[in-house]
């Protein structure tokens, strides 16, 4: 468990999910990351089962700390050993618990795994321009604006940048 303020991480259990797969379903949350298609629950669970096993990746629910309760997940993806680099992703479940710090809260704690346990170099991210909330809690938590993709992605009628995001070890620890 990495605890915060406000929130903790912890791996992931076969009762989160449930509020994994709500979340897939919900249209706003989809377009946020550019997801087209839905995920039935067996689709979650299968793929969930399969990300244990992947030794480059490591899965967090992040839970409330009052409550106790589920509000999200994320995940370190494509751990690079060699090159001391990883890959990031996060996503809250519930739309009542946005605009509250827990997003960026969870980022922070996911970088201290990344940096201080994993003792890697760099984590990276790609968020569309679309996600306002997304790019502001990424630069909250110190991941800075590397480079972009323009118009890469074409839903709901526009078009948005791909924005690729970093952050390094020696940033973390200033």
């Amino acid at each position: 468990m990495i605890k915060g303020k406000s929130v903790y991480l912890r791996p992931i259990k076969d009762e989160d999910l449930e509020s994994i797969y709500k979340s897939c379903q919900d249209e706003e949350f989809l377009f946020m990351t550019g997801t087209r298609k839905t995920f039935t629950l067996d689709e979650i669970i299968k793929s969930y089962k399969q990300f244990s096993e992947d030794p480059t990746r490591y899965d967090f629910a992040i839970c409330l700390l009052s409550k106790n309760e589920v509000i999200g997940d994320l995940a370190i993806l494509d751990v690079d050993k060699v090159n001391r680099k990883a890959g990031f992703r996060i996503s809250l479940h519930n739309k009542s618990i946005i605009n509250k710090g827990y997003g960026t809260e969870a980022t922070k704690l996911a970088q201290k795994f990344t940096f201080e346990e994993l003792k890697l170099n760099r984590l990276e991210l790609e968020v569309f321009s679309h996600n306002t909330r997304g790019i502001k809690a990424y630069k909250k938590a110190g991941f800075k604006k590397e480079g972009v993709l323009r118009q890469s992605l074409f839903m709901n009628g526009t078009y948005s940048d791909e924005i690729f995001m970093g952050m390094l070890q020696e940033e973390y620890y200033k």
